[in-house]
């Protein structure tokens, strides 16, 4: 796609975002908004997938979403990559719905592969499935996005010292950088440090990038890529605003877990122009 088409597509899943979260009164819109550069370059440019949905995953790129709070913004993408119809957009936290808080998979949602949301665990789960391509002799990579605040999770770094040990190479890491957490400021709740030095330490090769540049996104990706089948799995640190593209919900952990009322809402909405149609309301 072109890349002010793939902004278009951006600025409709942000649209989507605060019209889920607001008709559940409850879901994350702030992560979700600062990672949707990320989901729009991943599905429309960067992931090798096949057209139809397939558990296993063999012969294509694989992607997972250890921090699962976020899953507005995956829900949006998905339906909009066309794995499920976008009117189902509309019952996001709904009794009996596929699109749980959390993704999930019992409920049989085209595009999910395992149930997220406890987090630390992601990345374990993106190594195993890396290391089973290595197995089949699948060339295809998979991905897997964590946030900042889940670093404070032991199960990352174990999970981190294996990648390098076993010399994964077919895995692309991402890690939101936004600096916010539900109960805080990152630094303040548990500072990371220099999130840097501390993966180059455990082995990996380690890229950053402007996560809201839609066009940097794109290209560190293709980087990533041209640098897997080297012996070290690759993290990528993408600076993001949490809210970006809503200019009252940006920069603040306010909005991690909580939904706009009926006037910010609107307010939202002012800001982002429906470029490929509003899923209906029910």
């Amino acid at each position: 796609m072109e890349i002010e088409t793939l902004q278009q597509m951006a600025g409709q899943i942000r649209r989507d975002i605060v019209r889920m979260v607001h008709k559940a009164q409850s879901g994350h819109p702030g992560g979700s908004l600062g990672c949707t550069e990320y989901f729009v370059a991943l599905y429309f440019e960067i992931l090798r997938r096949k057209p139809v949905f397939e558990m296993d995953g063999h012969d294509e790129d694989l992607f997972f979403l250890s921090n699962g709070h976020i899953s507005p913004v995956w829900y949006s993408t998905l339906a909009r990559a066309g794995f499920f119809p976008v009117e189902e957009l509309a019952t996001f936290r709904q009794i009996d719905s596929r699109l749980q808080g959390h993704p999930a998979t019992h409920e049989g949602l085209e595009g999910i592969r395992v149930a997220s949301g406890s987090l630390g665990q992601g990345l374990s789960v993106a190594i195993g499935a890396a290391l089973a391509k290595k197995l089949n002799q699948d060339p295809h990579l998979v991905y897997v996005l964590m946030g900042d605040g889940e670093q404070q999770e032991g199960q990352i770094w174990e999970a981190a010292m294996f990648a390098a040990h076993h010399k994964v190479d077919n895995l692309i890491a991402t890690i939101d950088v936004n600096g916010q957490q539900i109960d805080g400021p990152v630094k303040e709740v548990m500072d990371l440090q220099d999130l840097a030095a501390k993966w180059k330490a455990f082995g990996w090769q380690v890229l950053e990038m402007e996560g809201n540049d839609l066009g940097e996104v794109i290209r560190t990706l293709r980087l990533a890529k041209g640098l897997t089948q080297r012996e070290q799995p690759i993290v990528i640190l993408m600076k993001t605003e949490m809210g970006f593209g809503v200019d009252f919900m940006v920069g603040t952990h306010k909005w991690h877990g909580i939904a706009p009322n009926d006037e910010e809402l609107q307010k939202a909405l002012a800001q982002l122009p429906a470029t490929l149609g509003d899923f209906p309301i029910v």
